[in-house]
Formats: C-alpha cells, structure tokens, sequence
C-alpha cells in the first residue's frame, strides 16, 4: 500500500477541493435556475465562483483542513469541515458585497452551496479514510498466512471499547483480530461497534460457541466487586484475560492495546477513580520546584509522575537507592511530559547535604516521602528506623525553615496511631514534629495518614506472589489479621489533593474503605495464578511477628475525624499540643538513644512518650540469645 508523502497530500487535496467548492456552486446556480445554464454568461456567476471558491479554499487552509491526516478522519474532523465551511461562505458573501453589488446577488445560493459543499467536502474525507480501512483489510488476508492473528473478545461496550476496536483497524501491523463484543447492557446488545458484533451478556461468556484465543476486561471504572465477578467468569472459559488499567492509571487517560495488563490485586481490592480538584493542585504546583524525597520509592515515583501533570518548573528526585533512582530518571527522560528534573543521590540523614541542595535548588514544594518502612526489618534494626524517620524528617524541616519552603507534606501511615513497633513509633514521632513545628512557622506544614498500598516494595502482595511462583506455602501469621489496602495511584493523587488543602498543621487521614483479610488476599492471589487455595497452594500459619498488630487503625481514641471539601480525605483534629522546644527534646532524647545501638534503650526512650510500645512483650532476637547463654 504506497502512502503518498504530505507535500503531495496537501496539492491532491487542494485541487480535489477547486472542483468541489466549484462544482457545489455551479449546482446551486442550475438549481435555483431552474436548470436555465443561460446564467453560465452572466458576470454574477463569473465573479462570485471566481471569489467563493478562493475565499474558501483560504478558510479551509486557515482551519487546518490540509494539516490532517485523512485516513484517520474522526468526527472531530468533520466538525472542523463544518466550521471552516460555514466561516468561507461568510467571508466570501462579505467580500462580495464589498467589491459587487450584492442586490443583484441571488441569496438562496449562499444556503445550497453550504450544503452541497460541506457534504462533497466530508464525503472526500471518509472517502480515504474508507480507502485505507479497506486496504487494511486486504493487507490481513493478503499476509494471514505470514501473521497468526489472535482473536480477541472484548467485555464492555463502552468507549474504552471503540477506541481499542478502532486502534486495531487504523493499525495494519497489529496482529489481532476482534471478534466480538460482551456487555450486560441488554439495550446494546445486537448492536455493532465498527462492524464488530456485541455478542451477548458478560454472564453468557462460558456459554459463547464462536472461537477466540484471548478476552480483553475493557471496564476501567469497573467496581472491584464487579471485577471479581467478571474475573471469575473469565476463568470458567478456560482462556487467557487481561485488562485496561484503572482511570487512574491512566496518567493520559488514553485506552491502549498496547497498555492492557494482567489483572491484579489492584483490580481486585480497589479499582476507585479519583476526581481531583486539578485547578488547586495546579496553584501549588504549576511553575514551582517541587522536592520529591524518596522519590524512587513506590509512592514516591508515582508522585513524580503525577507531579509531571502539572508542568512544574523543576522536579528534583532525593533517594538514597542508587538503583530506584536510576529508574525513575529514565523514566522522566522518556516521559511525554517535557519538564526540567534534577536527580540527587543521598539521604535525608545528611544535613549538610540537604542543605547545599535547598541552598541550591530552592524548592517550593516539598513531598517527604523518603523513610523505613518494613516492620520486621525495623525492629531488628531500631537505630536506623529513628534516625531515618525522625533524625531524618527534623533534618527536612530545619533545611524548608532555613529555605523558606511554601508547603511540605509528609507521606505517614496507619501505623503510627497506637504503635505497637518501631516504625510506628518513629513515623507518629514524625507527624508530631511537623503538626507542633506548624504553630509558629511560615511554612505550611501537613502529614497524610492511610493504610498499605497494594504492591509497594516489602508488602505483603509482592510475598505472596513470590510464595506462589515458587509452588507455596504461603504464610500468613494469623488467619484473623487485617489490613487496609489502597492502589499506589489512588494513593498518590489524594497526597497531592491533601497538599491543596492544606493551611498548615493538618493531619489528614485518606478514605481505606473497609479493611480486608490478609488470607482473603492469599485466596485471590492464588486464584488469579490460576490455581486452588489449600490444594495446589497450601497456607501455613506462623504466628505473629515482633510489633505487628492483628488491626490497624486510622485514628486514635484522642482524635476526632472531620470532613473536608473532598470525599476521599478527612482531618483529624486533636487538642493536645506542646511547644516545639519541648518537641525538640523529645526527639534528641530518643535520637542521643541510637548511640549505642541497642535495642532495649531505643525501646525505653520511645515508649516513655508512646504508652502504647509494649517494651516487656517485644524483645530484640539478640537479647533473648543472651538471656540464654
């Protein structure tokens, strides 16, 4: 199939559009003449063929008509037909009157020339859109036998739908076909997408005769309780599924073949769409230098990336992973949002060097993500927990006082309310530092709170998964423990819409929903691999492990949620305050307790100011060997 080149395009059309806009008006005149061609004489004619058809031949340059690319014409293409159409009859009459003498001008022209014009104008489009479909078409049988092609069958007939359907027919290099369309949607069905077939009801997929090789979920909104429902009907066909991403997922929001994924616990446990308010992230971000530490991290890159949206004048990464921080410069350079970075490697335990980079980089913004996080990992190693969460986090805020930073959000979590282990501890000692430094600051100081999200580094899921590729058993320390799970992007978009709402000294605490079973979340892992729980995998209870709770909560008994301005996000109040020196000498005291590095002083100091660290029933692994010895 020869592609003529733009050049070539553009003067095939120009002359296509002579004739056209020639012979419409030409037409209007035998019309209203009541096929009379005496009028062919008269100087009327002559001058208004001569000054319509340049006149519109302009407006169709002006509006674009010869930028296109006509094979792939959309409606949004002949609308532009319409309007470029509709200004060139205007112009011209108005030219005409000023140069001629308009009386004489038969007015019933004007309305029969739009009409046939616009329709020949639009017809000549889709006419090559229409050439090129059907050379498409050719080009499938001409090299079927080259190319196995793999027959899809998509679930949903929405607009997520048409565009996969008509990405597969304006590319004739994908080697798909689809062949039919499944909706529960009674109305749509019998209907046709681009000649594609809805077929029948989501429920009668087991039943469906024709052949296919793979389904395609095409419901991005879809509730996770009905992406269970569907999943589970897919896996009755004994076929390969996949799925488009969520909504927000979807940075761009383009639905894509070449983005459908496995499904996952994503879809599974929380398939949420955020509305964000993009006006007030914008003032906040838009055109300023926004900090983004541990920016590698799970949460930390998918702020990067939301941050992106929002064309701010310059993002700096800080991670102290050289590796994480490889991936998300790489990712921002081929990123279709061109926007200035600057990479830093270090830790925010460094002083000096946070403050040479705010020295350097001056950031408006500040997103604190950087910290500890494992559980068990913390509490054999207790001195590095304090002195990355909270010797780290008083480092950030003496560098935004000294740098006179805007906005600063700590990204916290679920388990600093009660803690029980020392990751908890030191990220409630955290929020403490940032709610009391915002009483007397010019900085606006916040912290949001929510639960686990669903496949960050050294979460349960990614466990799991490991577990089940390596043929089990998948441990679960007790059948009864549950945990509140969102999606990294869901979470990452209400820590940016939190930051708008901020005043200054808030803590905010993201809508969890309901908490989930951890052996739930073993069973659907498992199913989802394609095999039986407690038959192909079997499950083994361990038992609890150092500082872990059975329930995680989202407030404690002193706080009072209250509700904001969005849905999604909800401010904590409490009362208790103390003043920042007196702040400061608790968390030096707790920091002067990781000299000597050992666990029992690191435990006492924190628990002095956290009753609910239980010292007596969490005891190092280290010091039970001496007790033994």
């Amino acid at each position: 199939m020869n592609i003529p080149n733009r050049k070539s395009n553009f003067f095939n059309f120009l002359f296509a559009d002579t004739i056209i806009v020639s012979a419409s008006l030409l037409t209007s005149f035998i019309l209203i003449n009541e096929f009379n061609f005496l009028f062919i004489q008269s100087n009327i004619f002559l001058t208004s063929i001569t000054v319509f058809t340049l006149t519109k031949l302009l407006s169709f340059y002006y509006f674009g008509l010869y930028r296109g690319m006509w094979r792939y014409t959309s409606i949004n293409d002949l609308i532009n037909i319409v309007r470029s159409s509709f200004f060139g009859s205007l112009l011209a009459l108005s030219l005409y009157a000023l140069a001629f003498e308009f009386s004489k001008f038969p007015k019933s022209v004007l309305f029969i020339d739009f009409i046939i014009s616009t329709t020949f104008l639009c017809l000549s489009r889709a006419a090559v859109r229409l050439y090129f479909s059907n050379s498409y078409v050719s080009s499938k049988k001409n090299f079927s036998f080259q190319l196995k092609r793999k027959n899809l069958v998509i679930i949903g007939a929405g607009s997520s739908s048409e565009k996969i359907i008509r990405e597969v027919i304006d590319n004739p290099a994908m080697h798909y076909n689809i062949v039919g369309l499944y909706d529960d949607d009674h109305y749509k069905i019998g209907a046709t997408i681009h000649g594609v077939p809805i077929l029948g009801s989501i429920e009668s997929l087991s039943t469906m005769t024709i052949p296919f090789d793979e389904l395609v979920i095409c419901i991005p909104t879809a509730t996770n309780e009905q992406m269970r429902r569907i999943v589970a009907i897919c896996k009755s066909t004994n076929k390969p599924y996949r799925t488009v991403p969520t909504l927000n997922e979807l940075m761009d929001g383009k639905v894509s073949l070449s983005n459908v994924r496995e499904v996952s616990m994503v879809d599974l446990l929380g398939r949420k769409e955020v509305q964000l308010d993009h006006s007030s992230i914008s003032k906040y971000i838009y055109g300023k230098r926004v900090l983004v530490t541990g920016a590698g991290g799970s949460i930390g890159s998918e702020l990067v990336r939301n941050c992106m949206t929002f064309d701010p004048d310059l993002l700096i990464l800080f991670d102290q992973s050289e590796h994480n921080l490889f991936k998300i410069e790489k990712e921002c350079e081929s990123s279709d949002y061109p926007i200035a970075f600057q990479s830093i490697l270090g830790d925010i335990r460094d002083k000096p060097l946070l403050h040479r980079l705010f020295s350097s980089f001056k950031p408006d913004v500040v997103f604190h993500a950087a910290a500890y996080k494992h559980v068990p990992m913390q509490e054999k190693h207790p001195w590095e927990a304090v002195l990355t969460n909270i010797q780290g986090t008083l480092n950030l805020i003496d560098s935004a006082e000294d740098y006179s930073v805007d906005r600063f959000v700590l990204v916290s979590t679920d388990k600093a309310v009660n803690p029980s282990n020392i990751m908890g501890a030191t990220k409630h000692i955290a929020e403490k530092l940032i709610h009391t430094k915002s009483i007397d600051s010019n900085v606006n100081y916040m912290a949001v709170r929510f639960g686990n999200v669903i496949g960050s580094s050294g979460s349960v899921i990614p466990t799991f998964q490991d577990q089940i590729k390596k043929g089990g058993p998948i441990t679960i320390t007790d059948p009864n423990m549950q945990r509140y799970f969102m999606s990294i992007s869901e979470a990452a978009q209400l820590i940016l819409q939190a930051g708008a709402l901020g005043k200054g000294g808030e803590i905010y605490v993201l809508d969890m929903g309901d908490p989930v079973n951890i052996k739930d979340i073993a069973y659907e892992l498992i199913r989802l691999s394609g095999l039986e729980p407690e038959k192909d995998i079997s499950i083994d209870y361990i038992g609890s492990r150092p500082g872990e709770k059975m329930y995680e909560e989202l407030k404690s008994n002193s706080e009072s949620m209250v509700e904001t301005i969005h849905d999604k996000i909800f401010m904590l109040k409490n009362e208790k305050n103390i003043s920042w020196p007196q702040m400061i000498d608790i968390a030096s005291e707790i920091i002067r307790s990781t000299k000597s590095y050992n666990f029992n002083d690191i435990y006492k100091s924190l628990s002095k100011y956290i009753p609910s660290l239980k010292i007596d029933s969490l005891i190092h692994e280290s010091e039970k060997v001496k007790r033994n010895q």
